[in-house]
């Protein structure tokens, strides 16, 4: 039940493509050079799939939304090259709580609902600003996995 960064879920995607080789740094200023994650970073911001809150702000150690999860898988799949099109059908209007997803993150958290890897939190709520769990994150990428197959 123990929370995840968003550090955390860059360094799992950056592990499961076999850890890349990476050149350069990362832009963001908040980023050490000789943390676990400073490779994935890289990697994640030069393939498009990680987003700061600025240029210079990734904020490694927050713990991650869930609506910032859907952002980060989607832009994941997109790199996979996987159909991302599941999503633009996808009614999301029907959860209570639709009008608190962030702006940049609808699309994301249509795709995510319609492909089936994120479920709502109950029938009626999503729940995107909510702080995900490990476990929570487990069950996200194993449907993901199942999901693209």
């Amino acid at each position: 039940n123990g929370l995840i960064t968003r550090a955390m879920l860059v360094t799992v995607l950056y592990r499961a493509e076999g850890e890349p080789e990476v050149t350069g740094t990362a832009t963001f200023k908040d980023i050490d050079g000789n943390a676990y994650y400073a490779k994935a970073v890289v990697w994640g911001q030069q393939n498009g799939i990680i987003m700061g809150y600025s240029d210079t702000e990734f904020a490694p150690d927050q713990n991650i939304t869930r609506e910032q999860i859907a952002a980060i898988m989607h832009r994941y799949a997109n790199y996979k090259g996987y159909d991302v099109s599941v999503g633009e059908n996808t009614n999301i209007l029907s959860y209570t709580d639709f009008n608190s997803i962030s702006g940049y993150a609808v699309s994301a958290m249509q795709y995510a609902v319609g492909s089936g890897f994120m479920k709502g939190k109950s029938d009626t709520t999503l729940n995107p600003q909510d702080n995900a769990t490990r476990a929570e994150i487990a069950a996200i990428l194993h449907r993901f996995i199942e999901a693209n197959k």
